[in-house]
């Protein structure tokens, strides 16, 4: 029945206020203020919710009252008359679909009334055995019905303020976008787009493939699908104290330390408490999602620690452009791969944009100024790759390079990779990069690997898989070895090649993959002599390592190839083996392409398959030429490392023990501390490495090493965990040591990551300190989960502590010890199933912080939770709006997720019960002129990245606008500008706290009331 005669059959005007008593009245305006957020259409009709004035029982009388009306007016009835009942009850279920309907006013009046019945239809059950009149009937009844509900919504005083709002919102975003969309799209003509595709095609092929270690013997192929190969490693940042959460701590400690309640503190006196470890734990994240999170990353890890190939996953992803997983941020990302090995190869500058592809061996010729463009529209990802591969002479020109390229393109993602000691930390802090540094493989990721392994190298491989598993978890001699894929690589091959058994030591690990690659391969691939050359393993080696010793004297990872020609061409006569035959060049072509440790990244370049090989052979080839000064003199060179204690295990005894002798002897004529700590290091690490060693020289070296413990600071606590277990003896407290040594005492033995490490943790777990307490909460990732968990975790006093929880597993072992603390850090890693197993905890949880793209938690909270302090470190996606349906909050830290508009700050001021905020100072410079938050009592300010860089008297008004109740203000940042009476809109203080990290103070402490301190 057409609603138009339907209308004719109901009294119009009595019908359509039956219709609006549905509906909720409001007040005039555009219902931007009172609320946080839209009012849906659930929140209007008047049978659900707080204004709740009907109940569902009205609803059906109301649609029995309509019914009645259209069947009993002139004309013929519209439907059989015993279908009267059925029909009301299907009415009255449509109607109050209305509830269930995801959309607001606007929403649906832009839907318009045939859509919105449908909306209600499909919402509602479907009519059930009623005829097709009654059916037609419905239809229109419930047409007619919308057409009077959207009439309503038009005429409220609220409507055209909101449609306004809505309009206006609508084409900003609308603007926003297509800005955007202008900015990244190339202005050039299409030759652009058509060589971009070929370009990532290009990229896909070349960096598409992997090789995986040991599984290039007999039938299988030399490089595997990256897809098949790549495994997800995490990446940690160096843990650091929050400014917001160590202000105040940091005073304390100082007052605390020296017995006195100072008025001013110098800022040289206060930073090593900023410096530490503090309440957060490092930040840690899968290495492939780190520029999701940061746009210009330092990347530190070991050889073979997967860095490299890490620059491949990306370059592929992006290139690819349909990756899923977290990795569609590379969507329409151009990627420039910069292997600084080959860019500075002859010493050469480093190339502009427009010599980036040539540079790199790309043979595509791209259009003229297309990398310009690229990079200027900000679609560029630039994977610097290998730093440590530069020498370190030239390492100062690199960064300047690298600078001049940041300062002329904005928007771009950065990538720059390193050995972790090549360069300071820090190196490119100044420039906004973020260092991360790679984990250690865990048990759970070698496991993965190893199981990846045996599936790529087919069938003959499969009945090693387990027993190597087994040996991997109890045998430690192996363990210690696998932490990276490369030696997981080798392992894995060594134990199929040699059925079963490995050797012991990473010396004779390599030395084992040595005689499978040289003398093996070809053999029992029944290859024969393609170039017509039979070589032996140590001649072979005596030829390559004049390659490795060459490249390792001269600073270099790779050379050119008439140089390795000529290298090898002279040192042929002197191989018995190798002079047999008439042509020294087919003999270089043999080791070129049969060694299995030699490649050309380029048609005119030579390096090794691997940095690791190159150190291992010129470390045999200095020990052989017994070239020991060169060794002392670059013991502090950290391109030397693995070559000074590969060495050490190819020295004989007595060669060994002179070693050792002489490191000492550089060690002690050191003047610089750095250079000092990392020649002992090497030479405690190193020897792990001796076959033999007399006892006297080993007390002497862990005697000199102990002298440099407990570490002034993380890099030095970091450098001395490379020792490995032998350093765990040498670690003292906790008795007598004060609250920074114990804090790099813990950070130490946390980096040894061994269970042996575990006994003298636990003796930090009742320390009175958060901060060392911390740093042990923050270890629990690098050790099996249920073990330290039961050994460390279980034992830590709760007190002022962050219960810090990365993964399910921790959730399930956090349950399973039964502990309730009061403050939870969740971090990214955390499952649905791992947080489901956290819902009873989170319950009882008073402190809840956030880390990335954990937001999502707070809709699983319990609604009787105790919740009374937030850390939010990203953005949630229905913004601050989220804060609304929390229990009342008393602190509320925001980490750089303000967008300082009014809306935010209205979500703030409605914390009616908050006391303590604390932001970034960036925020509140563009806090709206009218925002008032008086309840707040406490406020900290992070000032580094705001547009003043103190208190001028600008922003020391604003804040007083702002907070009209505030009486504790604590800030961080760079030294204030001004005279002193900038901070007279902040005399009513009872407490001001400045902590300056750089510059001098000028405003003087008498010069303040006498109610501020102030902190210079």
């Amino acid at each position: 029945m057409d609603p138009a005669l339907i209308g004719t059959r109901l009294a119009t005007s009595a019908a359509g206020l039956l219709i609006k008593g549905l509906l909720v009245q409001d007040g005039p305006g555009a219902g931007l203020t009172g609320t946080a957020r839209r009012i849906r259409l659930s929140r209007r009709v008047s049978f659900r919710g707080a204004q709740r004035t009907l109940t569902e029982k009205d609803v059906r009388r109301l649609a029995a009252t309509l019914v009645d009306q259209a069947r009993t007016g002139p004309g013929e009835a519209p439907f059989p008359a015993d279908e009267a009942e059925a029909v009301t009850d299907t009415l009255a279920t449509t109607l109050l679909a209305l509830g269930d309907l995801d959309m607001d006013d606007v929403q649906a009046v832009h839907l318009g009334a045939t859509a919105l019945a449908g909306r209600l239809r499909a919402a509602a059950p479907p009519p059930d055995g009623l005829s097709t009149d009654s059916v037609h009937f419905l239809d229109g009844l419930t047409r007619w019905a919308c057409v009077h509900i959207l009439e309503f919504f038009t005429e409220r005083p609220t409507f055209v303020a909101r449609t306004l709002v809505e309009q206006t919102r609508g084409q900003e975003e609308l603007n926003a976008k297509v800005d955007e969309v202008i900015r990244r799209t190339p202005r050039a003509d299409g030759r652009d787009t058509a060589f971009e595709e070929r370009y990532r095609e290009h990229l896909a092929k070349k960096h598409g493939r992997l090789t995986i270690y040991g599984v290039d013997l007999h039938h299988s192929p030399d490089q595997w699908p990256l897809d098949m190969a790549y495994l997800s490693l995490e990446a940690t940042a160096p843990a650091t104290a929050g400014p917001w959460f160590s202000v105040t701590e940091a005073a304390d400690a100082w007052r605390e330390g020296n017995g006195t309640a100072a008025l001013t503190i110098a800022a040289e006196d206060l930073l090593p408490y900023l410096s530490g470890t503090g309440h957060r734990p490092a930040e840690t994240l899968h290495a492939d999602l780190a520029l999701a999170r940061h746009d210009k990353v330092l990347l530190r890890g070991l050889a073979g620690s997967g860095k490299t190939t890490l620059v491949q996953w990306l370059t592929v992803s992006a290139a690819a452009g349909h990756r899923a997983g977290g990795m569609e941020y590379l969507r329409d990302r151009v990627p420039f791969v910069l292997p600084l090995r080959t860019l500075t190869r002859h010493g050469e500058r480093l190339p502009a944009p427009d010599r980036f592809l040539p540079a790199a061996g790309c043979p595509l010729t791209p259009p003229d100024g297309w990398a310009d463009r690229v990079l200027a529209a900000g679609r560029g990802l630039i994977l610097v790759d290998g730093i440590d591969e530069v020498p370190e002479a030239e390492r100062e020109r690199a960064r300047g390079w690298l600078r001049d390229l940041l300062a002329a393109y904005e928007g771009n993602r950065w990538l720059v990779t390193s050995r972790p000691t090549a360069v300071r930390d820090d190196w490119l802090a100044s420039d906004g990069f973020t260092e991360l540094t790679l984990s250690p493989m865990s048990r759970t990721e070698v496991t993965t690997f190893v199981r990846r392994w045996h599936q790529a190298a087919g069938p003959e491989a499969q009945p090693y898989e387990d027993s190597l598993l087994d040996a991997l978890r109890t045998a430690d001699h192996v363990a210690q070895l696998a932490t990276n894929p490369l030696m997981c690589g080798l392992i894995c091959a060594l134990h199929r090649d040699r059925r079963g058994f490995l050797p012991r030591g990473r010396r004779a690990l390599y030395e084992a993959a040595l005689s499978m690659l040289l003398a093996r391969r070809d053999r029992e691939r029944d290859m024969g002599a393609p170039y017509g050359i039979e070589l032996g393993e140590a001649p072979q080696i005596q030829l390559i390592q004049r390659l490795a010793y060459w490249l390792t004297l001269n600073g270099r990872t790779q050379m050119d190839r008439s140089r390795a020609e000529s290298l090898v061409r002279e040192r042929v006569p002197y191989v018995p083996e190798a002079a047999a035959f008439d042509d020294p060049d087919a003999v270089f072509t043999h080791l070129l392409h049969r060694s299995g440790l030699l490649r050309e990244p380029t048609p005119d370049s030579v390096d090794f398959v691997h940095r690791t090989f190159q150190d291992h052979l010129a470390a045999k080839a200095l020990v052989d030429r017994w070239d020991i000064g060169v060794l002392v003199r670059h013991a502090a060179d950290d391109q030397w490392e693995d070559v000074v204690r590969m060495a050490v295990g190819h020295a004989r005894p007595r060669e060994c023990e002179e070693i050792l002798t002489e490191l000492l002897k550089a060690a002690d004529a050191a003047t610089d501390r750095n250079v000092q700590l990392r020649i002992l290091v090497v030479a405690a690490t190193a020897l792990e490495e001796a076959t033999e060693v007399s006892p006297r020289i080993r007390e002497r070296i862990l005697a000199r090493t102990a002298e440099v413990i407990p570490p002034r600071d993380g890099a030095e606590a970091r450098e001395l965990a490379s020792v490995g277990r032998a350093v765990l003896d040498l670690l003292p407290g906790p008795e007598g040591l004060d609250e920074e040594s114990a804090l790099m005492a813990v950070v130490t033995a946390t980096h040894v990551a061994h269970d042996a490490a575990l006994p003298y943790l636990r003796r930090f777990t009742r320390h009175p300190k958060v901060r060392v307490r911390s740093q042990l909460m923050w270890g629990w990732a690098r050790y099996d989960t249920e073990t330290y968990g039961e050994e460390i975790i279980a034992r830590l006093d709760p007190d002022g502590l962050d219960y810090t929880i990365r993964s399910d597993a921790q959730a399930a072992e956090l349950i399973r010890l039964g502990l309730r603390p009061a403050s939870v850090d969740l971090r990214s890693g955390l499952s649905d199933h791992g947080l489901a197993a956290l819902g009873p905890l989170l319950g009882e949880v008073e402190n809840l912080a956030l880390g990335t793209d954990m937001n999502w938690v707070l809709d699983s909270l319990p609604g009787e939770s105790r919740l009374r302090s937030l850390y939010l470190d990203t953005r949630p996606e229905q913004g601050l709006a989220c804060l609304s349906g929390l229990p009342p909050l008393v602190r509320l830290t925001l980490g750089p997720v303000m967008e300082s508009t009014a809306e935010d700050w209205g979500h703030i001021r409605a914390l009616g019960s908050l006391r303590t905020l604390v932001l970034e100072g960036a925020a509140l410079t563009s806090c709206p002129d009218a925002a008032r938050i008086p309840q707040v009592r406490s406020l900290s300010l992070l000032l580094d990245r705001a547009g003043p860089t103190g208190p001028s008297g600008c922003l020391a008004e604003q804040i007083a606008r702002a907070f009209p109740g505030l009486r504790k203000l604590h800030l961080l940042g760079t030294a204030p500008h001004g005279p002193a009476h900038d901070l007279a809109p902040l005399a009513g203080l009872r407490e001001l706290e400045y902590v300056i990290t750089s510059g001098v103070a000028t405003v003087g402490a008498e010069r303040l009331p006498s109610t501020v301190r102030l902190l210079t």
